[in-house]
């Protein structure tokens, strides 16, 4: 089976974004896709902000393994998280707006290598992920 197809990045993507409804509660828009590639952002929310007055370390994971997610099924082949970390390199605070993006470092037949970078709105870094995926044998969408 071919990595590629007829369904561009973008609908992959918005198709994918569609289904998600954790995604859409986090509010997270899509800025760019592009095979094995996409970045996104979001607005840290009230409810998004720990005990200690700093964003929740689930939140920055969730948007980067999103980002994580579009790029890899980018090319519509069904791809899901297999190995994933992150490393928090400064705190977010509330309405900060965080972006998103993801760069494929590997493309392999049943394995892809991601990093995704997070930065807020003074384009600082906060937090940097790494995630190995697993490409199933069927499409995305």
């Amino acid at each position: 089976m071919s990595h590629t197809s007829d369904i561009s990045a973008l609908a992959v993507a918005e198709e994918i974004l569609n289904r998600d409804n954790f995604s859409r509660w986090l509010g997270i828009k899509l800025l760019e896709i592009g095979e094995g590639y996409s970045k996104i952002e979001m607005e840290i929310r009230d409810e998004m902000i720990n005990g200690l007055g700093i964003v929740h370390g689930g939140v920055s994971f969730a948007l980067a393994d999103s980002a994580f997610a579009l790029a890899c099924n980018s090319r519509n082949n069904l791809s899901v998280a297999w190995d994933t970390s992150i490393t928090f390199t400064r705190a977010s605070k509330l309405w900060d707006v965080l972006t998103a993006e993801a760069n494929e470092v590997h493309n392999g037949k049943s394995t892809g290598l991601y990093t995704v970078t997070i930065t807020n709105q003074r384009n600082e870094q906060v937090a940097l992920f790494k995630g190995t995926c697993f490409r199933m044998t069927k499409r995305a969408i």
